[in-house]
């Protein structure tokens, strides 16, 4: 069975289409359809409708999806063990970075990787943290570097890189910018602009309010930290934003009894044995 052909079949699964499916592989629709035609022929069965601009897998095509995903991941797998005996980095290395990391931790990593491994085509995925787990559980990806959780699946390990202290913050212009600190009821009177309900960040903040009985007044959820910064140094309401994020812009207030922080660093699946190109990144990370 042709692997190139599985993997066309998984492509088209995923978006749905074969047009896109081709963009993502870097050849022609055609050659997309040539692959899954010589699949079906080879099993003797169809595996997508097509109906309109629909396509839809079949019974079969259901049933295969399982085994195509497991024969395409070991072969992938066992094609990099061998590579690894090689005293030559190269390939593709696929990871994810959560978006405050990539700004305010690995820039100059990413940096120093590019210039000492020019043989790796280095294939980044920005995305928030809690995206990024399943990405990795599904072996999609090698790496990803995150907000680390209390706890994880069975099938992925974490390493901790940075401690990533929280502050609470307001604008300059806000009216308890000028405190030395301020008790933690005085803050459920405004509106708090933090990241989604489902963030790491969010709940950190959250179990605090409730470990205190106290209600949090929140705003519409806002997904990038840089957005937050900006509407609270206009005034829009306080924040929690990690230590690093801290400028002009911003007022870090103390809160009586508060400590927040985080802890920053990257996740990988235990059975998958890292490439060379993984651990060459890893060896750029600060020690």
């Amino acid at each position: 069975m042709d692997t190139h052909a599985l993997t066309a079949f998984l492509a088209v699964v995923e978006n749905g289409s074969f047009s896109v499916a081709a963009q993502k592989l870097h050849i022609t629709q055609p050659a997309v359809s040539k692959r899954i035609r010589s699949l079906e022929e080879h099993l003797k069965t169809r595996l997508f409708d097509r109906i309109g601009r629909e396509v839809i897998l079949t019974e079969a095509g259901k049933t295969l999806v399982p085994s195509a995903l497991h024969i395409v991941r070991e072969i992938k797998e066992a094609t990099q063990r061998v590579n690894n005996l090689s005293d030559t980095v190269s390939g593709k290395l696929s990871i994810a970075i959560s978006h405050h990391i990539s700004l305010y931790r690995l820039a100059n990593v990413i940096k120093e990787f590019i210039v000492r491994q020019p043989g790796v085509e280095l294939d980044l995925h920005f995305m928030e943290s809690e995206q990024a787990y399943p990405e990795v559980l599904k072996r999609r990806l090698e790496l990803a570097f995150v907000t680390l959780p209390s706890s994880l699946e069975r099938s992925l390990v974490s390493t901790k890189v940075w401690d990533d202290p929280l502050v609470f913050v307001v604008g300059r212009n806000h009216k308890l910018a000028n405190r030395k600190s301020v008790r933690l009821n005085e803050l459920c009177y405004d509106n708090a602009l933090l990241p989604d309900t489902n963030t790491f960040t969010f709940n950190i903040v959250k179990s605090v309010f409730e470990q205190h009985r106290l209600p949090l007044k929140t705003a519409l959820p806002i997904n990038f930290l840089e957005t937050i910064k900006v509407m609270v140094s206009v005034g829009l309401g306080w924040s929690v934003v990690p230590k690093t994020m801290v400028d002009d812009q911003l007022v870090p207030i103390a809160v009586e009894n508060v400590h927040l922080a985080r802890k920053l660093g990257y996740i990988q699946h235990k059975d998958r044995t890292l490439s060379k190109a993984a651990q060459a990144f890893l060896d750029c990370l600060p020690v």
